[in-house]
């Protein structure tokens, strides 16, 4: 052998195993193979039997792995492509002797942001064993999700450069609306890829779309996956509605579970974030192959403590420590009176209201109350999941698979309140004080913390993700027909909230006995009086999809590339949305409002053709044309209640010489409406209100104001185009770079600006296109005469001299730019494999356009929307069992345009170190053994960086878009091998 080859043996694994054929000359024909799924070593022994090929590999390469089932009349490349699909290997031809490699010798199109090893590309292509040719992946596989230190796969997500953490998810939940937040009723966890909204993020688990959650059916609740029972996760960070249809606009995120499982997996993880909450987890997976048989099955139990907002400086409404405002709410215990004529008195404290004289009251003095000091920040949740495959084969050529995955959380947390109004005391009630002497009813800001306990969120989500199909091989084709099942129902109750005719039947009442006394501090009121004014609330949404799916794919004819391979198919799916509340505190007597307004079923029919043309392969001989890969791809879908889209892609990957790839993709995708945006003006406000305007000589303005939802919103629409280069260069053993720039050019987008209203008048650069101004006097008498319309600041229809749409519609436009990277080197060093590399990336613009007509801005790196720069680099060495590693992760700074003035906030770095240790176990022993974990995130304990954060009903001094408020985290973990 020449230097070349042991070159090639000694980049792929420290030590070699030869898996020799029995005779000199290997089969060049088609042959028959029999190869069961089972120990890849052992199946590549098989294969060099029968093939006639030698076969090198390392031995640490094959350790763990399993083939997969090869059956047929093939040719030796077909088979051993069979045999090798998903192991994350590829095979490089070395002096005439096979030789396995890990990871994409010839750069590939995709890395991981958390490890060096497999660069497995499946997600983003409906042909099998191809990867999205020109579009960019990001692989987290199983070894990066150990090395990582995270518990649960939301995190993994989250850790992503590409992520933002805007929408649906726990800690965003109640503290604001923007991007989608409000829909999360429940406290699931969301990913939202570019910022482009979770809406636009399509999430599968093995190529299955599971069901939504969230009011309107607007995210995949990630939070119900089990991270034990992931084998990895592929990220494909493009548009591919051409592939897979709707939503998958910002990009698709595939969990890809571990269906082939083969033994039997213990893990135990206990963490603490310093005291503050705790978490526990256990988790089971056996697996067995029965030869014409696989089963596998999984459980996971996962427990986390609340963290309570008294444990963290930057969880509270006052804001003062940090120069900022002080936010707290009005409504405090003791309270503050408000007599009739509009002026304000403070109840002192130390007393409980029975002998109260308005001489003791504090005239001009507001009593406040600091919600998020006495809250969650985070809820006290237990997750059960349970997942289980099963794959037959029937025949030699027919296969049939099934997976389930169910599970449920619940949640309990202390609220910062809802639904709070002044309490109206009318002069008959014994406690009455009036402070002025008119003898006339007073309003009392009160909280009724001490009298209920504080309002209690808690509730549940369940989901249920099934799939089920049969896989039929007809000569080099395969035929799949199938399908999916998905429902998610998620209820959330309040607790401990104030029933509004009760109370104001309690503060009528004359006997001083059973009377509600709201003049003290909760202390001296009748046990049997505060339980009959005792209100709460429930909402309960239920989505349920239904999918059916006939595919093929396999080869038409070969150019001097390859072989040309063409996957067509057709689908169906049925989506329902159920959402009712049942009110216990508007009404003496509970009722249930089923909110027919809501769109309660959709049907979508689609069509798609994918086809790969290897226009020039490693054959051809053509300097300069290594190879040259072209795909087009189109997508035809038709909604029952939205219309049709038509998406089509283009691709093409050119590897001019071995280790370098230049690649680019054009595509369209749509994302249609969710249920709840298509509920138009059947819930609406129209009111008046007098607004800051600094052109105004008054400092105010009068304007009408359009709340709610506008009629006739559509689907969203957005071109998107990638161009990158992959250098992996066989000079340079251990060193791989991306770079990919990528435009996407968003338009109808839905939104609405309405936590901005009040400052559409002072930015008109920005919220000019949301402005009416001098409107006719017939559109606005047209608002005054709707039935949802309020004259809140008695302004005459003449006096409106604007009117601005807050209203959920179809924005204009938003175009967003930018570029991802991830370089890694990965050299033998001291015995072991550095790993090295920083993955990151970096928005030159999102320009933003509110509507059409108006001005664009560029709104990157400001409140709401993602910063400029979000890196994660990384620093680990491995030898043996053991491995240590080290991230850096960096979230830039940004304007926060919110306030006024506006702010700058500072940018957050933070250091996660994860150290694991195997014991036992070895070179084909699949693993068998003990591997212990300590995983450390937020290392130094940073706090988040201050935020003037108000919402509409509270406030936080820092940013839960963009920073995590658990502070240090630390966690054992043991998994023991079988």
């Amino acid at each position: 052998m020449t230097m070349k080859f042991f070159a090639a043996v000694l980049a792929s694994g420290v030590s070699a195993t030869a898996l020799y054929a029995p005779s000199a000359c290997a089969q060049t024909g088609e042959q028959t193979y029999n190869i069961e799924g089972q120990r890849l070593s052992d199946a590549l022994r098989k294969y060099s039997d029968i093939s006639g090929r030698e076969v090198i590999a390392a031995s640490s390469l094959l350790e763990g792995r399993r083939s997969n089932r090869v059956r047929g009349r093939l040719s030796p490349d077909a088979a051993l492509s069979r045999l090798l699909t998903g192991t994350g290997l590829t095979i490089e031809l070395v002096e005439g002797a096979w030789v396995l490699r890990s990871g994409n010798v010839d750069a590939g199109e995709t890395g991981s942001t958390e490890t060096n090893g497999e660069a497995i590309i499946v997600t983003g292509s409906r042909i099998r064993g191809a990867g999205p040719t020109g579009s960019p992946v990001v692989t987290i596989d199983r070894e990066a999700i150990e090395k990582s230190g995270y518990g649960t796969v939301q995190q993994m997500l989250q850790s992503l450069p590409q992520a933002f953490g805007g929408g649906p998810n726990e800690a965003v939940s109640t503290t604001t609306t923007r991007n989608g937040g409000g829909s999360d009723s429940t406290f699931g966890s969301s990913i939202n890829l570019r910022g482009l909204g979770t809406s636009s993020t399509l999430v599968l688990i093995d190529n299955a779309r599971p069901a939504l959650g969230g009011i309107g059916g607007v995210f995949a609740d990630i939070s119900l996956i089990p991270v034990g029972a992931v084998e990895r996760i592929e990220v494909l960070i493009d548009g591919a509605s051409a592939i897979y249809g709707a939503d998958a606009v910002a990009g698709v995120v595939n969990v890809r579970m571990r269906s082939r499982f083969e033994g039997a997996e213990t893990m135990l993880r206990a963490g603490t974030a310093d005291g503050d909450t705790t978490e526990l987890q256990f988790g089971q997976i056996f697996g067995r192959d029965f030869g014409g048989a696989r089963l596998v099955l999984a459980y996971q139990y996962s427990q986390r403590g609340a963290l309570a907002g008294a444990s963290r400086d930057f969880a509270r409404e006052d804001l003062r420590a940090f120069g900022g405002p002080d936010y707290r709410t009005n409504f405090a215990v003791p309270g503050t009176i408000t007599a009739a004529n509009g002026q304000r008195f403070g109840i002192p404290a130390g007393q409980d209201g029975r002998a109260l004289t308005a001489a003791q009251l504090i005239p001009g003095v507001q009593n406040r109350y600091d919600g998020r000091v006495n809250s969650d920040i985070l809820p006290r949740t237990r997750i059960h999941s349970l997942y289980a495959a099963a794959e037959f084969d029937l025949t030699d050529t027919l296969t049939f698979r099934a997976s389930a995955l169910a599970a449920q959380r619940r949640y309990s947390r202390v609220s910062t309140g809802d639904f709070i109004q002044a309490a109206r005391v009318p002069v008959t009630n014994p406690f009455y004080v009036d402070p002025i002497g008119t003898n006339q009813p007073v309003s009392v800001a009160y909280r009724f913390v001490n009298d209920l306990g504080p309002q209690i969120d808690s509730g549940r989500a369940r989901g249920l993700t099934a799939s089920a199909g049969f896989d039929q091989e007809i000569g080099r084709w395969r035929v799949q027909v199938g399908g999916a099942y998905g429902h998610q129902r998620g209820i959330a109750n309040k607790a401990n909230l104030v029933n509004r005719p009760r109370l104001a039947a309690a503060l009528a009442d004359t006997n001083r006995a059973t009377a509600f006394n709201v003049f003290g501090n909760g202390t001296a009121n009748n046990p049997v009086t505060i339980d009959s004014i005792r209100g709460t609330f429930q909402s309960v949404n239920d989505f349920e999809s239904w999918s059916a799916a006939l595919r093929g794919d396999g080869p038409l004819f070969r150019l001097p590339g390859g072989e040309v391979r063409l996957a067509i198919g057709a689908e169906y799916r049925r989506e329902n949305f159920d959402y009712y509340t049942v009110n216990g505190f508007s009404l003496a007597t509970p009722f249930t409002d089923p909110f027919d307004i809501i769109p309660s079923v959709r049907k979508v029919r689609a069509a798609y053709a994918e086809l790969l043309v290897p226009v020039f392969g490693p054959d051809n001989g053509m300097p300069g044309f290594r190879r040259l890969d072209i795909s087009l791809a189109g997508r035809a879908e038709k909604y029952s209640d939205v219309g049709r889209s038509e998406n089509p892609k283009v691709g093409v990957r050119w590897e001019p010489f071995q280790g370098i790839a230049l690649r680019g993709s054009y595509g369209k995708s749509f994302r249609a409406p969710a249920f709840d945006e298509l509920i138009g003006e059947a819930i609406s406000l129209f009111q008046t209100e007098a607004v800051p305007d600094p052109a105004s000589p008054t400092g105010t303005t009068n304007i009408l104001g359009l709340f709610g939802y506008a009629p006739d919103v559509g689907p969203e629409r957005a071109t998107t185009w990638t161009a990158g280069i992959d250098v992996a260069p066989s000079s340079l053993a251990g060193f791989k770079a991306s770079v990919t720039y990528y435009d996407v050019d968003y338009r109808d987008r839905i939104g609405t600006a309405s936590e901005d209203y009040t400052r559409f008048l002072v930015d008109r650069a920005r919220f000019g296109g949301l402005i009416t101004d001098n409107p006719s006097l017939a559109l606005v008498e047209g608002y005054f005469a709707r039935p949802s319309f309020v004259n809140a600041a008695n302004i005459a229809p003449g006096q409106v001299a604007a009117i601005l749409d807050g209203r959920i519609r179809n924005l204009a436009a938003e175009r967003q730019r930018g570029i991802d990277f991830d370089v890694g080197y990965s050299p033998a060093f001291a015995g072991g494999t550095l790993d090295l590399g920083i993955a990151g990336t970096h928005i030159f613009s999102i320009k933003q356009q509110l509507a059409p007509g108006g001005p664009q801005v560029d709104v990157v790196g400001t409140y709401a929307k993602p910063v400029k720069w979000r890196l994660r680099g990384r620093f680990g060495w491995a030898t043996g069992g053991f491995s240590a590693n080290a991230f850096v992760n960096y979230i830039d700074g940004y304007l926060n345009q919110v306030v006024t003035p506006m702010e700058r906030v500072g940018s957050w770095t933070t250091f996660d170190l994860s150290i694991s240790q195997r014991i036992g176990g070895g070179d084909g022993v699949e693993g068998r053994g003990l591997r212990l974990s300590l995983g450390i995130t937020n290392l130094f304990d940073k706090d988040p960086p201050y935020v003037n954060n108000r919402s509409v009903s509270s406030a936080l001094g820092y940013d839960p878009e963009k920073a995590s408020p658990l502070g240090r985290m630390m966690s054992l973990q043991a998994t023991i091998r079988w």
